[in-house]
């Protein structure tokens, strides 16, 4: 048996921005039918549209992960699609890059709401169905943003995903006994569509490259392995965890 075999299962990656695409096609690629969520419809329906050219199920969510009704509606509907739903990953989020003294309370709220809040609400709705048919894998977008601050500011950022780290754990041992394992992926700097233009900054990109171990920066295909992973049969006993993809930053500071 090949525990890292997940052809046939039954995803639902919300998220389809940078990383959360990549994690979508790279599961597509390993047989999984794949339900593709995205507050932008049109950009959920691109995503499902490759997801069909590997030759599996995808299907467009357009969802509002603030919502519950929004949730709710897009769980029913993948529902109606596939027969259960075997994994979850929850990869959407925002952020702003202003230092504290200056953030504006709205924009802490609205990050806190999406990253944290959204999270949860996908994580309660889905978790619920995975308890009817007797299990099921969560995957939650993290940061090492969430274990530790960065003096360019994103503190609104390290809180909503020290709020992820946590929720992860405390679901982890709530549902265990429901068989639904929940873990996370803590990448460090991801260079995305949405982050290259930080990146053009030659000062921030030489401090960002100085202070990884293996100097460089993530791209989205070095998340998608360790989610895949740990949605698998081979990380079966594997729950409550916070997997860092940080070319060792984790391990120097």
């Amino acid at each position: 048996m090949n525990g890292f075999d997940i052809s046939g299962k039954h995803a639902v990656v919300i998220g389809m921005g940078g990383i959360g695409r990549e994690i979508a096609l790279g599961l597509a690629d390993h047989g999984a039918h794949v339900a593709a969520a995205d507050l932008d419809a049109g950009r959920a329906a691109a995503a499902a549209e490759a997801i069909r050219a590997r030759g599996v199920d995808g299907v467009p969510l357009a969802v509002q992960i603030t919502d519950e009704e929004s949730v709710r509606h897009a769980a029913d509907e993948v529902l109606e699609a596939f027969p259960r739903v075997d994994i979850l990953v929850n990869a959407a989020g925002v952020t702003v890059r202003t230092r504290a003294e200056a953030l504006p309370v709205a924009d802490w709220r609205r990050v806190l709401d999406v990253n944290a809040t959204g999270t949860f609400i996908c994580c309660q709705i889905f978790g619920a169905h995975m308890a009817e048919q007797g299990g099921g894998a969560i995957v939650n977008l993290s940061s090492v943003r969430g274990r530790f601050g960065a003096s360019f500011g994103q503190a609104e950022y390290s809180a909503s995903k020290g709020a992820v780290d946590s929720l992860t754990r405390a679901l982890a041992a709530q549902w265990a006994e429901l068989g639904i394992r929940v873990n996370a992926v803590a990448p460090t700097f991801v260079e995305t569509e949405l982050t290259r233009t930080v990146l053009a900054d030659t000062t921030f990109a030489a401090a960002l490259r100085a202070s990884i171990p293996m100097g460089r920066w993530a791209d989205a295909a070095d998340v998608v392995g360790p989610v895949i992973f740990l949605a698998s049969p081979a990380a079966g006993f594997i729950t409550g965890q916070i997997l860092y993809v940080d070319g060792g930053l984790t391990a120097r500071v």
